[in-house]
């Protein structure tokens, strides 16, 4: 059949048939790769001499899974950025949203806060790990939730605003066990198929106060706010705090309790985060209103010993511009001053001091009676 069809080939089809089989030759001459597979069309399979998948003209190189893999993207460890294959086209056609460098440091200490409340909670030892803080779509992160997962929807109280946590089975059944007071070194027991009981729910909804009450905590230094427990799902669907479009920040942590343990994500809109978004651009902590006690000591002292020139306007007049150009020496101007009236002090055009006029050994004197305090723009 593939004789067949070799001959029906027009001229030029046949000359290009060639071309890629010299080119094949030379390739396998210099040394080429010695796993790839070269055959001719005369050892192609009826299937694909007719224009299947993996069929050409001179020869093809045929990819193992792991090439593949690397292809597509997959070959990364899990939680991990995929960075390159189609995963990194895929990546590179989303929106680039601002990168928040004060984050890194909240959730470095919610990290040491969970650590150490965990471990007064179930009295065993616990280790938290910050694996990630990237950025994803509310709804491709909905659709990649693995179930069964508790996802608890938390309010922000000061920002009026949501934010989602997501505790996978694996870490839901290992604090059940843990908090019931099942053996160490024997792994939890899951029952798949079957919603989570009330029991199940309670235990985990502890742990979730204790981690919201640290997360509180770890946003303090720069913004005070309050993390509430709103209500807790099983099903995706009912967990939509934002559009499905809407950027959001996703931090993806690790809970080991001893051999046991799992993952818990937070999920933080953009728009949750807007008010103090100001504070998350920092570089580092207190970077905006940060105080310096030896600069502040060293320019009290030195404001201490300033001059501040000072100027006594005894009285003023409004003349038109022709009159005073009219002015000549010994011209008299008369002021409506009188002597009981109160001078004002000036520094520049701000007024300063007020008080009555007198003379002190032949000099004119202002004696200072009343502070002005400057004018509220």
């Amino acid at each position: 059949m593939a004789d067949t069809e070799t001959d029906q080939m027009s001229e030029e089809e046949r000359r290009m048939m060639e071309e890629w089989e010299s080119m094949a030759g030379d390739d396998s001459a210099g040394g080429g790769n010695e796993t790839a597979a070269q055959f001719d069309m005369d050892e192609v399979p009826a299937a694909d001499a007719g224009g299947g998948m993996g069929a050409e003209p001179g020869g093809t190189r045929i990819l193992n899974q792991a090439e593949i893999d690397s292809l597509l993207g997959f070959d990364s460890d899990e939680g991990a950025e995929e960075t390159s294959g189609v995963m990194a086209l895929i990546n590179a056609a989303l929106v680039n949203y601002e990168r928040l460098p004060m984050l890194d440091i909240v959730f470095d200490r919610l990290v040491r806060l969970m650590s150490t409340s965990l471990r007064n909670l179930t009295s065993d030892t616990v280790e938290v790990s910050l694996d990630q803080i990237s950025t994803v779509r509310f709804g491709d992160y909905l659709n990649s939730i693995p179930l069964p997962a508790m996802l608890t929807v938390f309010k922000a109280e000061e920002w009026d605003n949501n934010g989602l946590a997501v505790v996978d089975s694996a870490l839901i059944y290992s604090v059940v066990d843990v908090l019931l007071g099942g053996r160490k070194g024997t792994p939890s027991i899951r029952v798949e198929g079957r919603p989570y009981t009330t029991i199940e729910t309670k235990l985990v909804e502890r742990m979730l106060n204790v981690m919201l009450h640290d997360m509180s905590t770890a946003f303090d230094p720069l913004s005070p706010v309050s993390f509430k427990l709103e209500n807790i799902e099983t099903n995706p669907r009912f967990a939509a705090i934002t559009q499905p479009g809407n950027a959001c920040v996703l931090v993806r942590m690790r809970i080991d309790m001893g051999d046991r343990g799992g993952r818990i994500e937070i999920l933080i809109p953009y728009a949750t985060l807007e008010p103090i978004r100001e504070l998350l651009l920092q570089m580092f902590m207190g970077e905006k209103f940060g105080r310096d006690s030896i600069w502040e000591t060293h320019l009290t002292n030195e404001l201490y010993i300033t001059d501040v020139h000072l100027q006594a306007v005894m009285g003023e007049k409004t003349v038109m511009l022709r009159d005073m150009l009219n002015w000549k020496k010994g011209t008299l101007v008369m002021f409506n001053t009188k002597p009981t009236d109160e001078i004002e002090l000036r520094c520049g055009d701000f007024p300063m001091f007020s008080g009555p006029m007198g003379q002190k050994e032949g000099s004119i004197a202002v004696k200072i009676e009343k502070y002005i305090p400057p004018e509220k723009e």
